[in-house]
């Protein structure tokens, strides 16, 4: 088949570029470019990238070609990333950046150039089942599996997409980089937002939205301190709180358990522990289910509230206009704007935006 691959510049897309075409497929690489706002910036890794990217298509033999998608990128995904934060919630930007960027636009764009297929570097399997859908299925190695990210996908995209990773271990995908000589084998995964790169975190939003000082106050209505504004702290968030005066005799450390928009104050609590860090009940808007329909209700499924966990057990309802997960076990701090992710076995189902 014609298969286009999203050709990052990273070690996973060249493996999987190089993967399809000892395949025997006819495989182009596309690599995108999303972000233009600070290009020369130190934390915008864009031309290094691309300099990876098309050192890998020469080595594996392959075309490439650079595509511009940062007004679809500023349009679908930034747009809607800056209005969640300005509304004090935490949204997650690469769910939204594979269904409206990598499974949308450059879809799109590749299906124009004739491929039959799309893929990716991402650790997640597609197969079609007896009834003709599309299920998306956990990658093998639990450490990198991508599912989560992806749970927004619809069967016309899934249809299209190939995932040559989906059981490979990520050691596995380095070792074949290196004995096929990749030149970036050893390159760092990326760890920061979706095609905006590693960057001073607080000081990037600052730049998009204003300051808005207010209180730091514990559950019973004690200011413990200042914060800079709703918008730069996240549920469950540690570090850069900078709370001095009163404090309970513990010495824990404080966390931030809740946002009281009304008043503009920031809730925080001491200890890791501390109950109000905990919900067994994670309320859902904006659902997204795979197959089209919801699940059925009940028990039976293993659900996330953020990517880097475990799946836990949990029951789906649908009260009404609310559909809920109820986890068996309090989960610890799940965070408005990110999203509760479902699963039957390795089976990812879909989720929704956490209330």
């Amino acid at each position: 088949m014609k298969v286009v691959v999203g050709l990052s510049g990273g070690v996973d897309s060249a493996v999987t570029a190089h993967l399809l075409k000892q395949q025997g497929h006819d495989v182009l690489g596309i690599f995108m470019k999303n972000w233009e706002d600070d290009d020369n910036n130190e934390y915008c890794s864009t031309r290094e990238d691309l300099v990876d990217a098309v050192s890998v298509a020469d080595h594996i033999g392959i075309d490439i070609e650079v595509v511009n998608f940062a007004n679809e990128y500023k349009d679908r995904v930034f747009s809607y990333f800056l209005s969640e934060y300005e509304a004090g919630r935490t949204p997650n930007p690469d769910v939204l950046c594979n269904t409206e960027i990598k499974f949308a636009a450059f879809l799109d764009h590749a299906v124009k150039l004739g491929a039959e297929k799309i893929a990716t570097g991402h650790y997640a399997g597609v197969r079609q089942t007896a009834d003709g859908k599309f299920e998306l299925l956990k990658g093998d190695d639990d450490s990198k599996d991508q599912s989560y990210f992806l749970h927004r996908l619809n069967q016309a995209q899934l249809s299209k997409a190939m995932f040559p990773l989906a059981n490979l271990p990520k050691k596995e995908v380095r070792v074949i980089a290196e004995s096929m000589g990749i030149p970036n084998f050893a390159k760092k995964d990326s760890t920061g937002i979706c095609f905006i790169g590693e960057r001073p975190f607080r000081e990037f939003l600052e730049r998009y939205l204003p300051k808005k000082p207010g209180k730091m106050v514990t559950p019973e209505g004690d200011t413990v301190g200042q914060h800079q504004g709703l918008a730069y702290y996240t549920l469950g968030q540690r570090g850069g709180l900078h709370i001095g005066g009163a404090r309970d005799s513990s010495g824990e450390p404080w966390y931030v358990a809740g946002k009281n928009i009304a008043k503009n104050q920031l809730i925080v609590v001491q200890g890791r522990e501390h109950p109000a860090l905990r919900r067994s009940e994670v309320p859902l808007v904006n659902t997204h289910w795979i197959a089209g329909d919801a699940p059925a209700l009940g028990n039976g499924y293993g659900g996330k509230t953020r990517y880097r966990q475990p799946d836990a057990a949990c029951a789906y309802a649908n009260e009404g206009e609310r559909e809920t997960l109820h986890f068996h076990e309090g989960q610890w701090a799940p965070t408005p704007g990110q999203y509760a992710v479902l699963y039957q076995g390795n089976v990812c189902l879909g989720g929704g935006v956490i209330a």
